[in-house]
C-alpha cells in the first residue's frame, strides 16, 4: 500500500495507549529498525527479542549476552543488529541467522552506541568514563575520537543524520563537532543557562528528517538546534537554538528524548514517573501529555520512523502508544456501518479468518474530493437519458486532443515505484536487499526426534554397532554429517583504552544506598565461611569406579526417598553444617569407607554424594 494514503488528515502524533508488548523477561531498551517493520528490544537476561510490528508478534529470539542488554541499534540494511551489555561486551549478530560476527571487549560499561547511518562498517561506542570510540568493524580498529577537556570525560557522542560528523558533548556543556572520517574539528560551542553557568551534556539526538537535532541538558530544557547554523558559525560559534522545550510547572527531568519520524514533533520521556511529554517542534507547543501506569519509572522511548507511534518501556514492559481509535462491538457491525457514514471502518481478522473486531477511525470524507456532498437521508436518483448507453448517438463527435489520444498508451502496471517515507532526500531508490521481516517459523509442541523416519546413512551407522565400545562411551562417537558444520565461533577484540578505570559499574547496575554506585561481588560475600544459611553444604562428588546400587540400598543410607541417617531430611535433602572426614565412614551406604552390599542389575546412578554432618 501507498504509506502516503495511509496517513492521517488530522494530528499525526499518539494520543492514547494501544496495549503492550510481553518479552517474557523484563524489557530494557528498544529500538526499531529503518522502516518500523521491525522492533528489537534488549532484556535484562541478555536475550534480543525482535518483534514483527505490523501483527505483533515475536519474529525471532537471540540469546545474544549473559548480563542485561543496554543498547541496541540496527544496521542501514537491517541485516545486522549491534547490541552492547552491562558486562562491557559490544557484539554484532546477524538478524536472519541469529549468529554472532564478532565481539568487542571494552574496560568501561557502555552507556551507548550507534551504528553509522551510510557506511555498515563503522559503530560509534561512547564507554563510560571515557571518550567515545570509533570501531571499524572489519579490520577491528577503533579511533579515539578528541575531547575538549582530557579531564572531563563524561562525554556523549552521536553521528548526524547522514554520519558525516560526530557530535560530542561533555559536562562543561562544550559541544565539539567532528569530521567522521578525518576526526578533525570542524565548529564548536557551548550551551550555557545564563550569562556564563554551563550545563552538562545528557543526550544528542538526530532528526530523521532534516538538519535539526536536539541536546538534553541537566538543566531540564531541551534545546532544538539547526545543524546547518552549527556549521556556518565554526570553532566556538554562539549559536542561538531554535526553540527551548521544558516543563515550567513541575520542573521534570528528562530520561530519553526523541524526534518523530517526519521531524515536526519531539517526544521526551521524564525521569520521574512513566509520562510522555509531546512538542511540536514548528511552535514549541505542548501539544500532549501521555501518562502510564502511576509508579513506575520510565526506561527508554522510540518513536515509530514511519507512524504516529511510540513505544516506550517501563517496570520490564514495552507499551505501545498510537492515535486514537473507536473500537466497536463486532455484533452491531451492520448497524453501525449504517448510522457512521463519515467512518472508515477497518475489519480485523484472526488467523482463522474470524471477524475480531472493527476499527472506526473518524475521517473527513470531503478532503478526499470538493465535490462530495453529504446526505442527511437516502435520495432517489433521477437518471439522465443516455447516461449508461455504451455509446451516445446524441453527442456530437469532439477532436482528438492531447488526453483523448493518451488513452491508446500503454500503462505500465509492473514497475513498482519506490515509497517516498522509506527513502531519504538524497535517495531516489529503495534499498533492494534490505531486511524487511523474518520468516516466523511455527511452534511445534513436543516435537519427535525423527519424524521423518531413520536417516539415509542408518543402516551404515547399525553396522558399525558391534564396534562400539561396552561402555558406551559417548565421545568416541562422531558428529553425523545430517547434524550440519558447527557454528563459527565469534571472534573477540578486546579494545584497549588508555587511563579509563577497570572498576566502574553500569548505572543499570548501580545499588543506591551511600550515593555511590556499589558493585555486586558475584558468589558468596567474604568472611560468611560457615554462615551461609541458604546453601548450608557443599557436595562432593566420589571419584572413582562408582558400583551400582539397589533400591534398599539406596533408601537405607539416606540416599533415596526418606530414611537414613539422622541429620538427613525426607528425600535425601540434608541440613547442618558440612565437615568432609578423613579416612572411612561409619555409614554403611558411604561409598568411601564399606563397601556396599552385593549390587543388583539395576541403572547405575550418574554421580553419589556423601555427606558427613557434625
Amino acid at each position: 500500500m501507498n504509506l502516503e494514503l495511509l496517513e492521517s488528515f488530522g494530528q499525526n502524533y499518539p494520543e492514547e495507549a494501544d496495549g503492550t508488548l510481553d518479552c517474557i523477561s523484563m524489557a530494557l531498551t528498544c529500538t526499531f529498525n529503518r522502516w518500523g517493520t521491525l522492533l528489537a528490544v534488549g532484556c535484562n537476561d541478555g536475550r534480543i527479542v525482535i518483534w514483527d510490528f505490523l501483527t505483533r508478534g515475536i519474529a525471532k529470539i537471540i540469546s545474544a549476552h549473559i548480563h542485561p542488554v543496554c543498547s541496541l541499534c540496527w544496521s542501514r540494511d537491517g541485516h545486522k543488529l549491534v547490541s552492547a551489555s552491562t558486562d562491557n561486551i559490544v557484539s554484532q549478530w546477524d538478524v536472519l541467522t541469529g549468529d554472532c560476527d564478532q565481539r568487542f571487549r571494552f574496560p568501561s560499561p557502555i552507556l551507548k552506541l550507534q551504528c553509522h547511518p551510510r557506511d555498515m562498517d563503522k559503530v560509534l561506542v561512547c564507554p563510560m568514563k571515557s571518550a567515545p570510540v570509533l570501531l571499524t568493524l572489519s579490520d577491528c580498529k577503533h579511533v579515539v575520537l578528541p575531547v575538549d577537556d582530557d579531564s572531563d570525560l563524561n562525554v556523549v557522542a552521536a553521528f548526524d543524520r547522514r554520519g558525516e560528523y560526530i557530535y560530542t558533548g561533555n559536562a562543561k556543556g562544550k559541544i565539539l563537532v567532528l569530521s567522521t572520517n578525518t576526526q578533525e574539528l570542524v565548529a564548536s560551542f557551548r550551551v550555557t543557562t545564563g550569562t556564563s553557568n554551563t550545563t552538562a551534556i545528557k543526550s544528542i539526538e538526530f532528526a530523521r528528517k532534516g538538519s535539526c537535532f536536539l541536546i538534553n541538558t541537566a538543566d531540564r530544557i531541551i534545546r532544538v538546534y539547526d545543524g546547518r547554523e552549527i556549521l556556518t558559525c565554526g570553532r566556538d560559534g554562539e549559536p542561538e537554538p531554535m526553540q527551548k522545550l521544558q516543563d515550567l510547572v513541575n520542573r521534570t527531568p528528562w530520561k530519553r528524548c526523541c524526534f518523530s519520524g517526519d521531524g515536526e514533533y519531539i517526544v521526551a520521556g521524564s525521569a520521574r514517573q512513566h509520562a510522555l511529554y509531546i512538542w511540536e517542534k514548528s511552535i514549541g507547543n505542548l501539544v500532549k501529555i501521555l501518562h502510564g501506569t502511576r509508579g513506575e519509572l520510565l526506561l527508554d522511548v522510540a518513536w515509530h520512523p514511519v507512524r504516529p507511534i511510540i513505544a516506550s518501556i517501563s517496570s520490564g514492559v514495552v507499551s505501545i502508544w498510537a492515535q486514537n481509535q473507536v473500537i466497536l462491538d463486532t455484533q452491531s457491525m451492520y448497524v453501525e456501518l449504517v448510522f457512521f457514514p463519515k467512518s472508515l471502518f477497518i475489519a480485523i481478522l484472526s488467523a482463522s479468518f474470524q471477524l475480531k473486531r472493527i476499527i472506526c477511525l473518524q475521517e473527513n470524507w470531503s478532503a478526499f474530493a470538493p465535490d462530495f456532498k453529504e446526505l442527511d437521508e437516502n435520495v432517489e436518483y433521477e437518471e439522465r437519458e443516455s447516461e449508461f448507453d455504451i455509446e451516445d448517438e446524441d453527442k456530437s463527435e469532439p477532436e482528438q486532443t492531447g488526453a483523448d489520444a493518451a488513452e491508446d498508451e500503454e500503462v505500465d502496471v509492473t514497475t513498482v515505484d519506490p515509497i517516498v517515507a522509506f527513502c531519504s532526500s538524497d535517495e531516489e531508490l529503495e534499498d533492494n536487499k534490505a531486511l524487511l521481516y523474518l520468516p516466523i517459523a511455527p511452534e511445534v509442541e513436543d516435537p519427535e526426534e525423527n519424524p521423518f523416519g531413520p536417516p539415509p546413512d542408518a543402516s551404515g551407522l547399525t553396522g558399525n554397532t558391534e564396534d562400539a565400545s561396552p561402555s558406551g562411551d559417548k565421545k568416541q562417537r562422531q558428529p553425523s554429517s545430517e547434524t550440519g558444520p558447527a557454528k563459527k565461533k565469534a571472534r573477540t577484540t578486546t579494545i584497549e583504552l588508555k587511563g579509563v578505570p577497570s572498576d566502574e559499574v553500569h548505572p543499570l547496575l548501580g545499588v543506591k544506598g551511600d550515593g555511590k554506585s556499589k558493585k555486586k561481588t558475584a558468589g558468596r560475600p567474604k568472611g560468611s565461611k560457615g554462615k551461609d544459611k541458604d546453601f548450608p553444604f557443599r557436595p562432593k562428588p566420589y571419584k572413582g569406579e562408582q558400583p551400582s546400587l539397589s533400591v534398599e540400598t539406596l533408601s537405607g543410607s539416606g540416599l533415596g526417598g526418606g530414611g537414613g541417617m539422622k541429620g538427613r531430611a525426607e528425600g535425601g535433602l540434608a541440613t547442618g553444617k558440612y565437615a568432609p572426614a578423613a579416612g572411612s565412614c561409619a555409614d554403611t551406604g558411604c561409598l568411601r569407607g564399606n563397601p556396599p552390599p552385593t549390587p543388583t542389575p539395576t541403572p547405575t546412578p550418574s554421580s553419589l554424594y556423601c555427606f558427613h554432618f557434625m
